[in-house]
């Protein structure tokens, strides 16, 4: 039977996009060029889709793998242990890891309580955005303390205007308030295509847990 195999591979192909290439280099180099500032940059990862702890936890391997010391305050998971924080763990002259949290406000049920966790996790964080020794602070599910008005967001925004030049800062959970967006230097909304819990799937260890 003949081979009918279509290559596209041509000598024209090749050259076209050789050119597109070559531009999209000199549109990326003059931007490289003109980013010529150095600065602390507050990281915001919000959204209902997955990945947004996921991520905030692969900046602080990313930080620590640069030398830097990261503190990482975890505002509402705390009630199930998690594989981050028995990680995390095995660096405590690295990483000063807090876990705030006892439970998202559903199992809670105590605005008042909630409250109170929230406000003692703010504390430590504030200590965090003071200290520059702290290359990077992760505050994970922040967002949700701020959503339902746990902790008061203008403290928040000051507090996070006032860290050490240098200090990076990523806050993730879902419905970022407009106030931190307009501060964040990146903003990133995770989408949910399809998820395995709604497809009878339980957390999973090393995947959501």
């Amino acid at each position: 039977m003949k081979d009918k195999t279509v290559t596209t591979d041509t000598p024209d192909l090749d050259e076209r996009h050789r050119r597109r290439m070559q531009r999209k280099k000199e549109l990326i180099d003059a931007k490289i060029a003109a980013a010529q500032r150095d600065c602390g940059v507050i990281v915001v990862t919000t959204g209902n889709g997955k990945g947004k702890s996921s991520s905030g936890f692969g900046m602080v391997a990313r930080a620590l793998g640069h030398g830097m010391k990261v503190g990482v305050v975890q505002f509402i998971k705390g009630a199930v242990p998690t594989g981050e924080e028995s990680f995390f763990r095995r660096f405590p002259d690295e990483v000063r890891l807090h876990v705030m949290g006892e439970g998202y406000t559903w199992d809670t049920q105590d605005r008042e309580r909630d409250m109170q966790r929230a406000q003692a996790a703010w504390a430590v964080a504030r200590e965090m955005l003071s200290d520059p020794s702290l290359g990077l602070v992760l505050l994970d599910e922040l967002n949700i303390a701020l959503k339902y008005r746990l902790i008061d967001v203008q403290q928040v925004i000051d507090d996070l205007l006032s860290r050490p030049e240098m200090q990076h800062v990523v806050i993730t959970g879902r419905a970022a308030p407009p106030e931190l967006i307009e501060i964040a230097h990146t903003v990133t909304e995770m989408g949910v295509v399809k998820h395995a819990f709604a497809q009878g799937i339980r957390a999973q260890p090393g995947v959501e847990l």
